[in-house]
């Protein structure tokens, strides 16, 4: 990268530059998904923002890349630590294991992930992984006193840590705010306080995901697995933890306080949080019933959906805003990313057939400075994507004839767009055709209605020939208890 990065630390809640810890090597953990559902648009934005960061720093440094997968242990009421686990919760519904519930959303977790241009990250650890590594660190907080065993649960004693520690740096919660505002609750008895946080639950005997530890056969609570994780293949401290502004509290708030208690420091230098994606300026996510599955958006079967939207124009739409800013979603909004994504990839088309002259009428190194300038500033994609259309009306300049471009100047623009375009932002030129896929998608769904009608109807002839027809054009139909599913061989 060209000159100073800035980045907005969530912990000092200002801009800072960017130094890392050991150069020239960069560590950064970013929360992963917990895979008992499909991913939204929400998931979109946090893991394309991180690795619009993951790409930019690897301009300059060796980066490593922690993203886990969490498979256990994140119970229904995020603040108290209470409920059912989601996983098992699902399993149940679905009536699989639950991890078969786990390999299922993970598999199209990453394949959404790979839809949307996203890097995969160096290394993706999962909770039910390291059991043995989040008991060990339970043990350590047992010793430190910053733990209490009852029941054959373990809870992190903010009480005393509040004694030695300032609870609420990185959301601003101080723990008096917490005892005003939090009541106790049924079942919660056996804790010391309310907002004390589990980090073992002894699991009933009817729960399905339990393992042996010294204090009983359970499972660990879901803050202690990023503390684990990062730790282990990042080192302590390490440079940047990034999330969804919404893990701020409790999460990272409680990642903080167990970490410092069992090492004494701080674990991170550098915490950035994304903002959320808003429909109608109410938050989208799952727990309001508002959310937008990205299958949802690629299909375009969804009511609030006016038609299906590529990948790169979902990208590009999230591009627009600044990670900090809230990103209202709309079909006009996402109708003129496609629209802009367009138009930028055909510039950089016709870079490819500009001619050049001797001289040259524009200022390729002026363009270039204001590009760095913008990712710099706290990764500043959409004044960057602003600098790179100004660049487009440049290169459509050139191609009419009304300006000049020197050889020299054109090689330097070509690697400018292609750095920027396809290197940082992460966008791509898809030749296929979306409203044909889209198109192919709707025939095979009406033919596996067809195939249904069929099978109700003892039909088993036509129900086998369009089986065996699909499956001729390369299309595996599945058939399953909710129905028959298909993919391309």
């Amino acid at each position: 990268m060209s000159n100073k990065l800035f980045i907005y630390n969530s912990l000092s809640r200002k801009k800072e530059e960017f130094q890392p810890l050991n150069p020239p090597f960069v560590g950064i953990y970013v929360c992963g998904p917990t895979v008992y559902s499909n991913p939204h648009l929400g998931h979109a934005r946090v893991n394309i923002v991180f690795d619009i960061l993951f790409r930019y720093l690897k301009l300059d440094y060796k980066v490593r890349y922690v993203r886990n997968i969490t498979d256990v242990g994140h119970l229904e009421n995020e603040e108290t630590g209470e409920g059912e686990d989601r996983i098992v919760k699902k399993a149940r519904q679905e009536q699989l294991e639950p991890m078969e519930v786990v390999q299922k959303y993970m598999n199209t977790f990453h394949k959404s992930m790979h839809r949307l241009n996203i890097l995969d990250p160096d290394i993706e650890p999962r909770a039910s992984g390291h059991i043995i590594e989040q008991q060990e660190m339970v043990k350590v907080l047992l010793d430190n006193g910053y733990a209490y065993e009852v029941n054959g649960s373990v809870y992190f004693d903010m009480e005393r840590y509040s004694k030695e520690h300032k609870y609420g740096i990185l959301s601003g919660r101080v723990l008096e705010e917490l005892k005003t505002n939090t009541r106790e609750l049924e079942g919660q008895d056996e804790k010391r306080n309310s907002f004390d946080f589990a980090l073992w639950k002894k699991a009933s005997p009817e729960h399905i995901m339990q393992w042996p530890s010294p204090w009983s056969d359970g499972f660990p609570g879901w803050h202690l697995e990023c503390s684990v994780m990062s730790m282990k293949y990042l080192g302590d401290p390490f440079d940047i933890h990034g999330g969804g502004m919404d893990l701020q509290f409790p999460h990272h708030e409680c990642e903080i306080a167990q970490s410092t208690a069992a090492t004494g420091r701080q674990p991170v230098k550098y915490w950035m949080h994304n903002n959320m994606i808003t429909i109608n300026g109410q938050k989208m996510a799952r727990s309001l019933n508002n959310f937008i599955t990205l299958d949802e958006l690629f299909s375009g079967d969804h009511k609030l959906l006016e038609q299906a939207y590529s990948p790169m124009a979902i990208r590009f739409f999230i591009l627009q805003a600044h990670y900090r800013s809230t990103l209202d979603f709309s079909n006009e909004a996402l109708q003129a990313a496609q629209k802009g994504f367009e138009r930028l990839m055909k510039a950089v088309e016709i870079l490819g057939v500009l001619p050049v002259s001797d001289s040259s009428t524009v200022s390729v190194s002026e363009l270039k400075d204001k590009c760095y300038k913008a990712m710099n500033d706290d990764l500043n994609t959409p004044v960057l994507i602003s600098h790179l259309f100004v660049g487009v009306k440049m290169i459509n300049s050139i191609n009419d004839g009304k300006k000049k471009i020197s050889a020299d100047d054109l090689d330097d623009i070509k690697s400018l767009y292609n750095l920027f375009v396809y290197d940082v932002l992460g966008l791509e030129w898809v030749e296929t055709d979306e409203k044909d896929d889209e198109l192919t998608g709707k025939v095979i769904e009406a033919l596996l209605s067809i195939r249904h009608e069929a099978k109700l109807n003892k039909d088993w002839t036509t129900s086998d020939r369009i089986r065996d027809e699909l499956g001729a054009l390369g299309i595996i139909i599945k058939d399953t208890k909710d129905g028959a599913n298909w993919e391309k061989s």
